[in-house]
């Protein structure tokens, strides 16, 4: 009896384990099903999951390049002035070589030699004589370049224009932060030009925030899609937020008054040097001036804002008697 009861109970327990593989089969053949539908979004790269991991990844990269060009600068700025020429020295050749690259993509024959060295040298002479030496090494820059131009056939006025154009633009506007932090060889001198490039940072970091969140009314889409005017106002309450602090810590006896102009300058200069450099890229066909800085592009994509805007709050602290 328990020999011929032993199939009988073995068979409900076959029939159960059959219909467990035909569930998981429909199951295997459902996610399957799934899977291919959507291929075509895995392959183009929209689904959730990968825009939030890429967008997670492109964050820490442009946090972590962001965050090293600033311990740089920073300390650099601490050292002193000379140190601080020496950094903008550098920076503004790298721009400048970025700008010639743009340039020569756009058919136009920079004389790099000069360019470049006149890169180089306008930092340094802020440093040496401030804007006097700045005037006249331009004059000097002009003189040369006027001459190479007569003496070499295939140069044309447009080659002659971006070779001057080129170190004015990346240089001696980035020369500006020279000159704020020559304004006191010690800590004065150090917390004002960072407060300066801390509010142009500011700026873009908080435009950026508040633009990709709650942007809905485009600034200039033909130039800048990204950019929005809440992206814009977010990114001046920043600002004005930083040159308030530079007056609440008594930073060179900045006033209350000239701290808001300097705020209300510097910020909107950021934004219109954001804005032409991406001109220029629309302009040439791309995307990045270069690839320097992981999540950035090229220095010049980086240091954009601060050539106008360290201009413009350098031009106020010296009609406010600060410089």
């Amino acid at each position: 009896m328990r020999k011929s009861a032993r199939p009988e109970q073995d068979e409900p327990q076959a029939e159960a384990q059959e219909r467990r593989s035909e569930g998981l089969d429909r199951g295997i053949d459902s996610l399957e099903r799934k899977r291919q539908r959507k291929e075509p979004q895995r392959v183009a790269g929209t689904l959730r999951g990968q825009k939030v991991r890429g967008g997670a990844e492109k964050l820490l990269t442009r946090t972590t390049s962001g965050a090293i060009y600033a311990v740089v600068t920073l300390a650099c700025l601490f050292i002193g002035a000379p140190m601080t020429a020496l950094m903008v020295a550098a920076m503004a050749w790298l721009c400048c070589s970025e700008f010639f690259r743009m340039c020569r993509m756009a058919g136009r024959m920079p004389n790099e030699v000069v360019g470049l060295g006149a890169a180089v040298l306008f930092p340094l002479a802020a440093l040496v004589n401030g804007y006097q030496a700045l005037t006249a090494l331009l004059v000097i820059l002009c003189f040369c370049i006027a001459g190479w131009y007569v003496v070499t056939p295939r140069a044309s006025i447009a080659d002659v224009a971006v070779t001057i154009f080129g170190p004015i633009y990346t240089s001696f506007l980035f020369a500006s932060v020279v000159l704020i932090r020559n304004v006191d060889p010690g800590l004065p001198g150090f917390l004002l030009a960072f407060g300066t490039m801390s509010s142009i940072w500011a700026n873009d970091a908080m435009a950026y925030l508040v633009g990709s969140r709650l942007g809905r009314h485009k600034m200039a889409p033909r130039i800048s899609p990204n950019k929005s005017w809440e992206g814009f106002a977010g990114g001046m309450v920043a600002s004005f937020i930083i040159w308030i602090m530079i007056t609440v810590l008594d930073v060179c006896h900045v006033s209350l008054p000239l701290a808001l102009v300097a705020a209300l300058f510097s910020g909107v200069g950021g934004v219109v040097g954001d804005l032409f450099e991406s001109r220029i890229k629309r302009g040439v066909g791309v995307k990045d001036s270069g690839n320097i800085m992981p999540g950035h592009g090229g220095l010049l994509d980086r240091s954009d804002s601060m050539l106008f805007g360290a201009t413009a709050a350098y031009l106020i602290l010296f009609l406010g008697g600060i410089i």
